[in-house]
């Protein structure tokens, strides 16, 4: 299957003061197109290190990355934030809902911004409440909802512009075991419904066994990579 990422001897550094800090330590990886990959490691790994130059929140220090055969090193600030925007959907794990919001009006956020009609908006949104299972809370503002319901709503914003990457941060972080477990489900089902490819930073269990390839970071390289 064709790759859409593909990562090249990838060092990334920290300058604090005079101390300089190697967060990777020229790591190489391949993602396949459709694929459920988790990256995992203990704190201070680099996994999330990684899961932002994927992302195009960072930029490497040295090596190149590539998106679906693009460079985004060579990018510019506009080119990364367009990618952002149009190709890649975040999911984090505090949410980071807007509590003055609605659960509607926060998955239809990212719409506002591209201007898309009022009817088209409704269609997607209606559709993804669906698709999560939380259209009954659609009126409700996010303080008013359990955590379960505002990771699904997190992802329903993440799918909302049709990406072909999500990234995940410890999705299941702040969630009971049972929550945790259906928040897999849907993600997983989702990928293999629909496609979209999951890279996914996390330590938990639950998480790793959803997987098609776990990525194991140790000390800022790639230790093992399996294939379940």
């Amino acid at each position: 299957m064709e790759a859409i990422i593909e990562i090249n001897n990838v060092k990334k550094a920290y300058q604090t003061g005079t101390v300089s800090c190697e967060a990777l330590k020229g790591i190489s990886l391949v993602v396949k197109k459709g694929g459920f990959i988790s990256l995992v490691g203990p704190s201070g790994s680099g996994k999330t290190t990684a899961l932002n130059l994927i992302g195009c929140l960072d930029a490497p220090t040295e090596g190149s990355i590539f998106l679906e055969k693009v460079d985004i090193t060579k990018l510019t600030p506009s080119s990364l934030s367009n990618i952002r925007r149009e190709k890649i959907g975040f999911i984090f794990q505090s949410f980071n809902l807007l509590q003055a919001l609605t659960v509607y009006e926060n998955i239809e956020l990212p719409l506002l911004f591209d201007d898309v009609g009022v009817m088209e908006r409704r269609k997607r949104v209606l559709s993804l409440m669906e698709i999560v299972g939380i259209k009954e809370v659609q009126s409700r503002r996010v303080t008013d909802i359990s955590g379960g319901q505002q990771q699904r709503a997190a992802i329903a914003r993440a799918l909302i512009k049709k990406p072909l990457l999500v990234l995940a941060d410890e999705p299941t972080g702040n969630l009971d075991s049972e929550n945790g477990k259906a928040i897999m489900e849907l993600m997983h089902g989702i990928n293999a419904s629909q496609g979209v490819t999951f890279i996914i930073a996390t330590h938990d269990p639950v998480v790793m066994a959803y997987a098609d390839e776990v990525i194991r970071f140790h000390d800022g390289k790639i230790a093992v990579a399996s294939s379940d």
